[in-house]
């Protein structure tokens, strides 16, 4: 089955660190290595906006709300894309996503929630 599962989230104080991950399966290399993998985050109430994206030759783009503190990275090897959130805020809790093209359409995960208490 062709998929993307987020994992990593959970529960940390204002200032803390996570790092989430995206792990894509059913995806054959030579699909999953030249694919640009984006990172998206929705809160209550709020439009899901681009928060960075990692493209087929590692360049990472990020949303200026994040920028020096979030960093995006992947492993081909392992089909995963990753997310590491430093000195977090309350604004950063939300849903996040992982998406990309694959196989000619776009595929999601299910999304993974980031609570952060202040």
């Amino acid at each position: 089955q062709v998929q993307l599962v987020e994992s990593g989230g959970g529960l940390v104080q204002a200032g803390g660190s996570l790092r989430l991950s995206c792990a894509a399966s059913g995806i054959i290399s030579s699909v999953f290595n030249p694919s640009t993998v984006n990172w998206y985050r929705q809160a209550p109430g709020k439009q899901r906006e681009l928060v960075a994206r990692i493209d087929r030759n590692s360049i990472a783009n990020y949303a200026d709300s994040v920028k020096d503190r979030f960093t995006i990275s992947r492993d081909n090897a392992r089909k995963r894309v990753y997310l590491q959130m430093n000195s977090l805020k309350p604004g950063d809790a939300a849903v996040y996503y992982c998406d990309g093209q694959f196989y000619g359409r776009g595929l999601w995960g299910p999304g993974t929630q980031i609570t952060v208490s202040s």
